[in-house]
């Protein structure tokens, strides 16, 4: 990475689970800490899908400045890295005027690309991957055990992927796979001890009341309308939850009742998986909303 990332005793994170309540309890942050909202949800970037996302209403908008929610055509590409690269330089220019970066969405990986910065390991070579694939797994074993023998050591040698994608970090590394994780690991402890943040937790059905009461707004607020405006989009987008279950109803594939279900049951188990994430990042704090 060419750009230093913000000390992470500057930014205050709140995350947590799709319809947990992040917008508002974030607003009562920026109040807290003179802060201004700066947005990590991947779908919330793009403008045009602003129902569809949930993206923060007009209220809480004239509460406290929000940042880049809106900022990308529905067919620009972006990956956590292209985000890291756009929220950096928004971030220095509030902590430039003394204000308290409030990061705030649900997006995992867009979150712990900022909070923990980008993995060391190099991304995959598709011309090597064809060369190992080619390999029985018994000399990808050899190899890997030869180059890096303490990544050996922890890789279950029976998962021809893991064992594949160690070796081929070394190959185009120059370095051992082990090396670079133990030092990514080090590093990222030190930086983990200076953040600051939340996990918004509920309880289970109360979550699941809210997500449903979320979608049947969703629904009757514009959300059709906005994804029968669509022309191109990019892949990235494409995976919202109710994009494509709203294309099967504007094509009559489903009814109204059918489409809501889907949206529903899709947006809970997207929930579980945030809930999940967002459990492992032992730095958050779990809090009750």
């Amino acid at each position: 990475m060419d750009f230093p990332l913000p000390p992470p005793e500057s930014l205050f994170f709140v995350c947590g689970p799709t319809a947990s309540g992040k917008s508002a309890h974030a607003v009562g942050v920026c109040r807290e800490l003179d802060g201004e909202i700066v947005n990590a949800d991947a779908f919330q970037l793009y403008r045009g899908v602003e129902v569809l996302t949930a993206a923060p209403s007009a209220e809480d908008r004239a509460k406290v400045p929000h940042h880049l929610y809106g900022v990308l055509a529905p067919d620009q590409p972006v990956d956590a890295m292209a985000y890291l690269r756009m929220v950096v330089p928004v971030i220095e220019g509030l902590r430039s005027r003394g204000k308290t970066p409030v990061i705030t969405g649900g997006s995992g990986l867009y979150l712990k690309f900022l909070s923990h910065g980008p993995s060391p390991l190099p991304p995959g070579d598709p011309e090597m991957r064809k060369e190992l694939d080619a390999l029985p797994l018994e000399e990808l074993v050899s190899r890997l055990r030869e180059l890096d023998p303490v990544e050996a050591a922890r890789t279950d040698l029976h998962n021809r992927r893991y064992v594949s994608r160690a070796l081929e970090v070394c190959l185009l590394a120059g370095v051992p796979c082990s090396s670079l994780r133990d030092d990514w690991e080090h590093a990222t402890q030190k930086r983990a001890a200076k953040l600051r943040g939340v996990f918004l937790q509920r309880d289970r059905q109360d979550l699941h009341h809210r997500i449903a009461l979320r979608t049947r707004a969703m629904l009757d607020g514009g959300a059709v309308e906005e994804v029968s405006a669509l022309t191109q989009t990019t892949p990235g987008l494409e995976k919202a939850i109710g994009l494509g279950e709203i294309r099967r109803l504007l094509a009559g594939e489903i009814d109204r009742a059918e489409c809501e279900e889907l949206i529903n049951a899709a947006t809970r188990q997207y929930a579980k998986r945030q809930e999940t994430w967002f459990r492992r990042e032992t730095w958050l704090r779990p809090k009750s909303s």
